[in-house]
This record gives C-alpha cells, sequence and structure tokens, in this order.
C-alpha cells in the first residue's frame, strides 16, 4: 500500500499546492502514473510534489492546468511557491518589488537579480553552497516576471565596471550574461547605466541599494547585508538616496556609452561583436 503523507493545505505555499495537486488529480480519476504520463513527467515526481518534497516548476505547472483543465490554478499558485523559497528576510522585499511602478537599483557586485540570467543566477546562488540552489534560481527567474507583464515597472539600473569584469560562472555565462543586457536596449522601461572606474570615490561607495516607488504608497529604500535585508520608508532616508541616486545617474556613463562599454568588454574578452541588435556576429 502507498503510504500517503497527509498536507495541512495552510502550512505553507508548497503543501497548499500539493494539496490542491491530490485533490483535483483524484477529482479526475487519474493516478499519479497517468498524470505523469499525461504531462510528459514522470509519476513518482507527482507524488512528491503532492507530498510537498519537491518544488513545482512554471511549465510544470502549466502542463497540470491543461491535463486536468483547472483555469489555471497551478499557474497562480506556482507564483506563491516559488516566492516562498526566496530567504525568510528576502520576501517582504520580494513582494514590494513586485508591486513597484518604478525601480531603480545601484549594483556594485554582480548585475542586478532581474536582469541576471539563468546560468549567471546559478553561478551567484551556488557560491554560498545551498542545498536548494535549484528552488533559488527558479524563485530569481520567477522574479524576473514582473519585467514582461503587460505593466511592468520602470526599471532603472546603474551597475559598477566592476561587475562587467567580474567573470562569474566561467566564460560562457559572463558572454551570456553581456549580451543579454546589451539586448536590453530596445525595452522601453529598462534603461542601464555604467559607474566607470574613472569617476572614483561617489555617493554609493557604501555599497548596492534598491529606490522603490509606487503609485500610491510611500517610496522605499533597500539595502541588505550578509543575512539581512533592511528596508524602511523614513522620509529622511529616501530624501538622502534619491538625491544620491541621481547623482549617481549624472557620474555615470550615458545609457549609450554604457552599452558601448559592455560591448567592448564582451569584444575584448570574449571574443564577440555584437551586432546593433545585441545579437553576437562574427
Amino acid at each position: 500500500m502507498v503510504n500517503i503523507r497527509n498536507l495541512d493545505p495552510s502550512a505553507s505555499p508548497l503543501d497548499h499546492y500539493g494539496s490542491e495537486l491530490r485533490r483535483l488529480r483524484e477529482e479526475a480519476g487519474l493516478t499519479q502514473g497517468q498524470l505523469g504520463d499525461i504531462i510528459f513527467c514522470a509519476g513518482s515526481l507527482v507524488g512528491q510534489i503532492e507530498t510537498a518534497r519537491k518544488v513545482p516548476t512554471r511549465a510544470f505547472s502549466d502542463r497540470v492546468d491543461a491535463a486536468l483543465v483547472t483555469g489555471g490554478v497551478f499557474s497562480r499558485l506556482v507564483g506563491l511557491v516559488l516566492r516562498s523559497q526566496l530567504p525568510t528576510w528576502f520576501q517582504a522585499y520580494a513582494e514590494m518589488e513586485a508591486n513597484a511602478a518604478y525601480l531603480s537599483t545601484y549594483q556594485a557586485q554582480v548585475v542586478y537579480g532581474l536582469l541576471q540570467t539563468e546560468a549567471y543566477a546559478r553561478a551567484v546562488l551556488a557560491a554560498d553552497r545551498p542545498s536548494n540552489l535549484d528552488e533559488l534560481v527558479a524563485a530569481r527567474l520567477e522574479r524576473q516576471r514582473i519585467l514582461t507583464r503587460s505593466c511592468p515597472p520602470a526599471l532603472w539600473v546603474v551597475l559598477d565596471e566592476g561587475v562587467l569584469l567580474r567573470q562569474v560562472g566561467g566564460r560562457g555565462v559572463m558572454r551570456e550574461q553581456l549580451l543579454y543586457l546589451l539586448s536590453l536596449r530596445d525595452r522601453q522601461w529598462v534603461q542601464i547605466q555604467v559607474l566607470p572606474f574613472v569617476t572614483g570615490e561617489h555617493s554609493a561607495t557604501r555599497g548596492s541599494f534598491n529606490l522603490l516607488r509606487f503609485d500610491s504608497d510611500p517610496d522605499l529604500f533597500y539595502a541588505e547585508s550578509y543575512d539581512i535585508g533592511h528596508m524602511t520608508a523614513n522620509p529622511q532616508v529616501i530624501k538622502e538616496r534619491s538625491v544620491g541616486y541621481a547623482r549617481l545617474q549624472a557620474d555615470a556613463l550615458s545609457l549609450e556609452d554604457s552599452s558601448a562599454l559592455i560591448a567592448r568588454v564582451l569584444e575584448e574578452r570574449y571574443g564577440h561583436h555584437p551586432g546593433p541588435d545585441g545579437c553576437a556576429v562574427a
């Protein structure tokens, strides 16, 4: 007899997802193996997700919705599930990020999470050797969906020049990441500037930070240390950091010169010359 693990749907988004998957599968009169055959995966995977032992992907959720004709139940739930895989201290920020109308960020070490390729994100997150690396990568990619929705936030990114030169994940990963940054030049709501080394001292020498603006809520400032995030709507902090960010933008290269620098790093370090659309040409 199969040992069925009873779930408390209110315990977590993952438990709720698993409970709903089992309920709707049984209502459809399907075994785990039969559902697996329909959605092209092993029945054991269905069982692991139903018992909250494995985190579902968005692709899995889309296929289950189609197979069980749920009207998009699992495609909606999976966002909550993936967000719950983020570090507890980061989840509140992720919620605010998803609701912001305007995001501005300065990044001193790595490419901003919303602009990372999957391979780059995996390399960054793997540095701390987490046991749930796949889930963390999936959660980061899920965050990026806000940039492709029908009404995305405006995103302004200032990257320190060191971000372009630090090889994360190896040559292939960095080549792909730099090409992706160049491909964003035609995105209406994404703007990328590079703060060059020649700037010297600047208004963000304390490190990376984000500013979030909302349609009807107070602005937020966010910064983080090794294992904690700090978020505040203190008007004085918002005022000081907003002025500081404006100074960063003024010190940074123009949008056009920033793209040119990214392209030059790509060509000089990785032997790729990007065309006008950001794609590599021989």
